[in-house]
């Protein structure tokens, strides 16, 4: 089986499974491109150690970049920068590693802890 990602105005509108021999007969003729996208893809690296495809798999209102060849997430806070390697939005923060749990704050562009 093979995923496909239709994709309008450079954003994914649409995510199949698909037999590559059968994938006609479940696309529409609606304006907009399918394109490949890899289930086993994630920040250019293939899971399974095969060629990764388009950095990510895609997600409806994820945006295909063609320059890049790749499916980017959307942009989760405005101050997270896209990494060029892998194609992901990454705060500017890394997140702490003393086993805590903790979520983003946007106001102090900093992680705050979860009590």
């Amino acid at each position: 089986m093979a995923h496909y990602a239709k994709v309008e105005n450079n954003i994914v509108t649409q995510v199949i499974v698909a037999e590559p021999e059968f994938f006609d007969t479940f696309v529409d003729s609606s304006p907009g491109e399918w394109i490949q996208t890899s289930y086993n893809t994630h920040g250019g690296v293939h899971s399974e150690g095969n060629t990764p495809l388009r950095k990510n798999f895609a997600g409806i209102g994820f945006t295909y970049d063609a320059t890049r060849d790749a499916f980017i997430p959307p942009q989760p806070y405005a101050s997270w920068l896209l990494n060029e390697d892998t194609c992901i939005y990454e705060a500017p923060v890394p997140y702490p590693t003393d086993d805590l749990r903790y979520e983003w704050d946007e106001e102090t562009t900093n992680w705050k802890e979860v009590i």
